[in-house]
């Protein structure tokens, strides 16, 4: 199978098209007040609804209480929800069975120690991403644009997902290196914090399927 591309972090239905002519998978649409990226959940909503039938949607939260929970899965409808915090296994399951919707649970990763802290979600997320761990006093816990060293992931789990400091540049040595299905982007395709970057956008989006075949070759 190709791998999959998510544009995260979409604020505009610009851009969502855009992805979608690109040939995106899915966008993330980011529900956490902190981020330069955030929309509110009727902004959610619409986008959504812009996006429905042509890319997935991937709600975006950070340690969401159950009414959070439920007030996106009712207005927003998204197709999955990307958990970014600090949710413990049984927190994700609970999640799971409260939405009835897929999970992606976020795991930050310094060094190969921490690849093996996805075990223990094994049994409760449908789908690990990878991302950077989070520099002290940075205040988001992902779209800072800082890559760690991709080797860290040699023999995590398929399938997973990547991110952290993705650009055009890099995406298709990443996804050779570690195997990814799924390739999740957000700073690496902006102009500014929260500003997509269409031409971009397009151009990871090519970098990523090129690389594809040549993952597959490699694992083979």
């Amino acid at each position: 199978m190709a791998v999959k591309v998510k544009i995260c972090g979409v604020r505009t239905p610009a851009v969502i098209e855009a992805a979608a002519e690109a040939g995106a998978d899915y966008v993330g649409l980011v529900i956490f007040p902190n981020s330069p990226r955030y929309v509110e959940v009727e902004e959610a909503r619409v986008l959504a609804a812009i996006a429905k039938g042509r890319l997935g949607t991937v709600a975006v939260l950070v340690d969401p209480d159950d009414a959070m929970i439920d007030a996106v899965v009712e207005r927003v409808r998204p197709d999955l929800l990307q958990l970014h915090g600090t949710e413990t296994p049984e927190r994700v399951a609970a999640i799971k069975v409260r939405a009835g919707l897929p999970v992606m649970k976020a795991i930050a990763v310094a060094e190969a120690a921490d690849v093996a802290k996805a075990n223990a979600y094994a049994g409760s997320a449908d789908y690990v991403l990878f991302d950077s761990k989070a520099t002290a006093g940075a205040t988001l816990p992902g779209g800072n644009g800082v890559a760690f060293d991709w080797r860290a992931l040699t023999g995590a789990k398929a399938p997973f997902a990547l991110s952290g400091g993705l650009t055009p540049d890099t995406v298709g040595e990443a996804i050779m290196l570690t195997g990814a299905s799924l390739v999740d982007v957000s700073s690496g395709v902006e102009r500014a914090p929260g500003e997509k970057d269409i031409t971009l956008i397009q151009r990871f989006i090519q970098a990523a399927k090129a690389a594809a075949p040549q993952a597959r070759a490699k694992a083979s």
